[in-house]
């Protein structure tokens, strides 16, 4: 007989655990099907370890920079084993936490592989090869994606890496090339330079971070060439080949010359690919664009009473879109069993923020300058520097900028973008004035707490409108 349940999440990453937790809270009788960790991708091999990584390298930079601040540090050095090795710490700390958060909620944890043989029914294979049916209402797919192999030079782990092996490098690299400069490659970047080694980073399109701001983009760009980094734009690397001393690639320049150049080790940080294989879509039916599942609002598929959510879905494909997902996913099911107190409310993704944690960090949120601009809006914009800020110029942290852009007809703030010291804290602030759909007075007359860097936000503000009172 067949485990009965009201929903069924497969996939324990961000999207998966949490809308677990979410059902369990409104009275759902619930199953979440995991074939390696829980808290998938992001708790033990992404977000999260990465940023302990991140950490430590920003320690490391502050340490060889500590006479600017009157302390004596010595000789700093890093030992990549030990950093390695609290990256590893965390990771297990927050699995733990949320094996802890399943057995609070009651939610049944069956590990192993989940394939969806028909609406409501799921077989679960474990590691031995025992399988376990189970069957429910309602089904979640939260599979996430992998990294986006190249198709002339899969990764070996040795000297060609994805994301997952540059966390546990087997040696530190002496030259090291990233191709790709989104969020995950430009922090790998970071990371490497930090700790010592000879970065050159390579990006197809005209400029690092392609997605943000092209101010942002600039910005970075002659900040991480000043910390030594080679930033090469325009380019592709048309053939990668390893062996045991490193690294042989093949490298078209913005001007059309074709480079070869060696390097100890590579990351390839190209995006991502959908974990839709192997679960049953194909006999279910379930429409897909490019390999990722397609969803209405409500995060429902096509057929009736499976969802799906998180990376496997449609972009933005962050950590914190596949947790409201979860939630909004879990809601309209809840709504559908006929639970009356819940309303779930549709996710604008011109709302959802974006973080890269290099240094200097980058944070942004809505549309950017061109982008506004294309949209048809007539904009006002404000720029507001990290220089002009007391407690930026207290912390030694002068380098960057908030910029914000407004409707010049409505006052409606279309975009925020920032590049400096914590501004990955500082963007929330602007992401619950865009989800309040605040204007620009009410930001002008918002008090900001003195000193504090979120200052800079309201200077931006007032910059865009003619008021900025510090430059």
């Amino acid at each position: 007989m067949a485990e009965t349940y009201d929903l069924i999440v497969l996939g324990s990453g961000p999207g998966g655990y949490v809308a677990a937790i979410r059902a369990a809270q409104l009275g759902l009788k619930t199953a979440i099907v995991e074939r390696e960790n829980l808290g998938g991708i992001c708790l033990n091999w992404g977000c999260i370890p990465t940023k302990a990584l991140l950490r430590s390298g920003e320690m490391l930079h502050h340490m060889r920079h500590a006479d600017s601040f009157g302390l004596i540090a010595g000789d700093v050095k890093p030992d990549l084993a030990k950093i390695v090795a609290r990256s590893r710490a965390v990771a297990k700390q927050l699995n733990q936490g949320v094996t802890h958060l399943m057995k609070k909620n009651k939610i049944t944890v069956h590990m192993g592989t989940g394939t969806i043989t028909a609406p409501g029914k799921m077989t679960v294979t474990a590691a031995d090869s025992k399988t376990t049916d189970l069957q429910a209402k309602h089904i979640i797919i939260a599979t996430g994606a992998r990294a986006r192999e190249l198709p002339f030079a899969e990764s070996d782990g040795k000297k060609i890496w994805t994301y997952r092996h540059a966390m546990t490098p087997p040696e530190m690299p002496t030259e090291l090339l990233v191709i790709g400069s989104g969020a995950i490659g430009i922090e790998f970047a970071s990371f490497y330079n930090d700790m010592g080694a000879k970065v050159t980073v390579v990006e197809m399109l005209d400029r690092v971070v392609p997605v943000e701001d092209a101010e942002v983009s600039d910005f970075l760009a002659k900040s991480l060439a000043k910390q030594g980094m080679t930033l090469l734009t325009s380019a592709g690397v048309d053939s990668l080949k390893a062996d045991a001393k490193g690294v042989a690639a093949k490298i078209t320049t913005k001007d059309g010359k074709v480079e070869e150049k060696r390097f100890s080790h590579c990351i390839v940080a190209v995006g991502i690919a959908p974990n839709t294989e192997n679960i049953g879509l194909e006999k279910l039916g379930i429409k897909t664009t490019k390999g990722h599942i397609d969803t209405d609002a409500m995060c429902r598929t096509n057929v009736a009473g499976i969802s799906a959510i998180g990376d496997v879905t449609a972009p933005p494909w962050l950590a914190h879109k596949a947790s409201h997902e979860g939630i909004i996913a879990v809601e309209a099911i809840a709504q559908q069993l006929g639970n009356k107190d819940v309303h779930p409310h549709a996710m604008d993704p011109k709302n959802i923020p974006g973080c890269t944690y290099c240094h200097p960090q980058v944070a942004s949120v809505g549309l950017t300058e061109a982008k506004a601009k294309e949209a048809g809006h007539e904009v006002k914009v404000g720029k507001f520097p990290f220089i002009g800020n007391g407690k930026a110029i207290a912390l030694g942290e002068t380098e960057g900028f908030v910029k914000t852009v407004f409707d010049a007809k409505t006052g409606e703030l279309l975009g925020a973008h920032m590049i400096g010291a914590e501004v990955t804290e500082l963007i929330q602030g602007y992401t619950v004035g865009k989800q309040a759909e605040l204007v620009e007075q009410d930001f002008i007359e918002t008090v900001y707490p003195h000193p504090t860097l979120s200052e800079m936000m309201h200077e931006s503000v007032l910059a865009a409108y003619g008021r900025v009172l510090h430059i």
